[in-house]
């Protein structure tokens, strides 16, 4: 019940801050659920595996208000949406299969650097130039596979990528937001069966587990994420979101400097 009580408590933080920046849900997830894990003692070599895949799932359903609430406004291009999907399903699913190859170091690694990249597009406000136009079906296919590979890596629902590269497309702001709100939900649906998939007889799981999708977490998370998001959407109308941002950007600063000490003082990081 106390676990119950501390995944809760993590959606209701984790749906406050998606639901008001529009982004993060994801970012904090992973790393308190990699903890929470390791500190219950369960399989030490796929930790952040059950991480990642958990937090997809929790944006499975988190990710459907928000879809509804930007197509309630007109603004999901819903032809971007079809041409960029293919790939992305693709990609996350496929990510999300090969990750039982990777070592939890590995992926231990790999979000940590995505974090600092993400605090630093967050917190310089960095967006690409408008250069190009949206390509075709088939740079459409590869952008989407790219973006749901690395999303299914880091447990995220992909605006952090879909948005720049949007933009850098020429497609404007808001119309990026809202296809971005649209493309989450294929990214979390594809990662979370691939990890579900790629967990299935793997030794040592917990139980309660569906692969590497850890039920009671999904279930604590997802219930708080449901209450704040929505508060979190009304709320970034009243409050000076560019600077929460910048907050929370230091935030991930933080939490990128904590899992990479851990990592450097964990025995083994370097074979001779």
């Amino acid at each position: 019940m106390v676990w119950l009580a501390a995944y809760f408590a993590l959606g209701l933080i984790a749906g406050l801050m998606a639901g008001l920046l529009g982004v993060g849900g994801g970012l904090i997830m992973v790393p308190f659920l990699t903890w929470a894990f390791a500190v219950q003692a369960f399989s030490p070599d796929y930790n952040i595996h059950m991480a990642l895949g958990t937090s997809l799932a929790v944006i499975v359903l988190t990710s459907v208000s928000s879809l509804r609430e930007h197509h309630a406004h007109g603004a999901v291009d819903w032809s971007l949406v079809r041409r960029i999907t293919p790939g992305i399903l693709i990609g996350a699913l496929a990510g999300a299969l090969v990750s039982v190859a990777w070592s939890d170091r590995g992926l231990k690694l790999f979000f940590t650097a995505f974090l600092f990249f993400a605090a630093t597009q967050m917190l310089f406000g960095l967006r690409p130039k408008a250069s190009r136009s949206l390509p075709g079906w088939g740079g459409m296919t590869a952008a989407g596979a790219v973006i749901g590979l690395v999303s299914s890596w880091v447990g995220i629902g992909g605006g952090t990528l879909s948005v720049p590269f949007q933009i850098a497309c020429n497609v404007g702001m808001h119309r990026a937001i809202g296809a971005s709100a649209a493309i989450g939900f294929p990214i979390a649906v594809a990662g979370a069966l691939g990890y579900a998939l790629a967990g299935r007889g793997v030794a040592g799981l917990p139980e309660w587990s569906l692969g590497f999708l850890f039920l009671p977490a999904l279930a604590g998370i997802a219930a708080g994420s449901w209450l704040t998001a929505p508060v979190g959407a009304r709320l970034a109308h009243r409050l000076p979101v560019a600077r929460l941002k910048k907050i929370f950007a230091g935030f991930l600063y933080l939490l990128g400097v904590k899992m990479l000490y851990g990592l450097l003082n964990q025995p083994g990081l370097v074979q001779p």
